[in-house]
C-alpha cells in the first residue's frame, strides 16, 4: 500500500463526523440486542478474520473492538490473522480456514466468477485510497491531465483500477510502465506518474520531495469500488448469522471510535503486531481518513458507516463489464448482502 494527501480540512466530513457521533449510542444499543444467548453464559464463539495486509491504521476499528472487549461482549472471541503479500485471504475463506475476510467489490465478485458462493456483508471504507500520484509543478491538477503520460502501475492493479480509467476516462495500455514498489524511480523522475494510496504517500513521498506531490483520489472521478469490505462465504452466512451480524456491529462501533478519539488501544495493538508502523503513521492516517471521508463519507454520512447501496454495486459492475472484466450475465447481486448494513 502506498500513497499521500495533504492535511487541509474538508467540509464533506463535517457531515460525517456529526453522523459518527450520533450513530455511536445506535451502534452500542445494536451490539447489546445482537449478543448471542451464550455471551451471557461466559461462552464465547471463535470466530477468525483476515486481513488483506500487514496491520495498520485502516484496519483500526477491528482492533478496537478487539482491544476494547467489544467483540466480546458481542459474544464473539474474534482472532485477527495478519495479511500479507503471500497470503489469499479469498482462498482462505472459500475454504473454510477463516470465517470472513477482508476484500473489495472485486472479491466477492470474482469468487461469484469462479463459482464460489460468497458475499460482501459490509463495506468499512466508502472510497478505495487508491490514487495516482504525480510531481508538482507539471501541469497535473486533474485526471484528465494524466490522460496521455506514462503511468507506473503494478501488474495486479492493471486488472483492477485501470480497467476503471480505460473504460470511464480514456486511459490506454500503451501509458502503461512497470511498477516495482519501490519509491527511488518516482523521486528520481519530475516527470514520473505512480499509482498510490491516499493514506501514504503524502507523509512518505512528502518527506522526500521539496513540494507536496499531486495526488488525485480515484474515488473522487468515479471509481466505485468498496474496499476494506467484510466478506464471508455463503455458508458461513447461513449457519451464523447472528455471529457475523455481531461482528459487523462491533467492528462498525470499533470504526466509530477511531474516528472519535484515535483509539490509543487500538494504536498499540496495531504497533505490536507491527513494529514498522509507527504512532505518526497513525495519527496522519487516521486524519486523512477523516478529511477524505474514506470511512464516514458518502452513503456513510447518512446511513452509518459501514453501509453499502445495490445501485452502487451495479453501477460499479455495469464499468467493469464495459472494461471487459466480467460477462455480463455474471449475477452480480449474489456478490453482496445488504442485510447486515441495513
Amino acid at each position: 500500500m502506498t500513497d499521500p494527501l495533504p492535511t487541509h480540512a474538508d467540509r464533506r466530513t463535517v457531515a460525517p463526523a456529526r453522523a459518527a457521533a450520533a450513530l455511536a449510542a445506535a451502534s452500542a444499543l445494536a451490539l447489546a440486542l445482537a449478543a448471542p444467548a451464550r455471551a451471557q453464559d461466559g461462552e464465547l464463539a471463535p470466530f477468525t478474520y483476515g486481513l488483506n495486509w500487514l496491520p495498520q491504521a485502516e484496519h483500526c476499528g477491528f482492533f478496537q473492538a478487539l482491544a476494547s472487549g467489544a467483540y466480546a461482549e458481542a459474544g464473539l472471541d474474534v482472532e485477527i490473522v495478519s495479511g500479507g503479500p503471500d497470503v489469499n485471504v479469498a482462498l482462505l475463506v472459500g475454504a473454510g480456514e477463516l470465517d470472513a475476510g477482508m476484500g473489495s467489490s472485486f472479491t466477492t465478485l470474482n469468487l461469484v466468477d469462479q463459482g464460489v458462493e460468497a458475499k460482501t456483508v459490509a463495506a468499512l471504507f466508502q472510497k478505495d485510497p487508491q490514487t495516482l500520484v504525480a510531481h508538482a509543478g507539471q501541469g497535473v491538477e486533474t485526471l484528465a491531465d494524466l490522460s496521455d503520460r506514462p503511468i507506473m502501475v503494478a501488474n495486479f492493479s492493471r486488472g483492477e483500477f485501470w480497467q476503471f480509467l480505460k473504460a470511464e476516462h480514456g486511459f490506454t495500455d500503451d501509458q502503461l510502465r512497470p511498477y516495482s514498489y519501490n519509491a527511488a524511480v518516482f523521486l528520481s523522475d519530475p516527470t514520473a506518474v505512480q499509482q498510490g494510496y491516499v493514506t501514504e504517500d503524502g507523509l512518505f513521498l512528502g518527506a522526500e520531495l521539496e513540494e507536496p506531490p499531486v495526488i488525485l483520489l480515484l474515488a473522487d472521478y468515479g471509481y466505485e469500488n468498496y474496499a476494506t469490505t467484510i466478506f464471508a462465504t455463503d455458508a458461513t452466512i447461513e449457519a451464523r448469522p447472528d455471529d457475523l451480524r455481531a461482528f459487523v456491529d462491533a467492528t462498525i462501533a470499533g470504526y466509530e471510535t477511531c474516528l472519535e478519539t484515535g483509539a490509543p488501544e487500538a494504536m498499540a495493538m496495531v504497533m505490536e503486531r507491527n513494529p514498522d508502523h509507527s504512532e505518526e503513521l497513525w495519527h496522519y492516517k487516521l486524519d486523512v481518513m477523516r478529511e477524505r471521508g474514506l470511512v464516514a463519507g458518502g452513503t456513510a454520512a447518512e446511513a452509518g458507516i459501514g453501509t453499502m447501496t445495490a445501485e452502487r454495486w451495479q453501477s460499479f459492475f455495469d464499468t467493469m463489464v464495459e472494461a471487459g472484466v466480467y460477462a455480463a450475465d455474471l449475477p452480480v447481486e449474489e456478490a453482496y448482502t445488504l442485510e447486515f448494513v441495513e
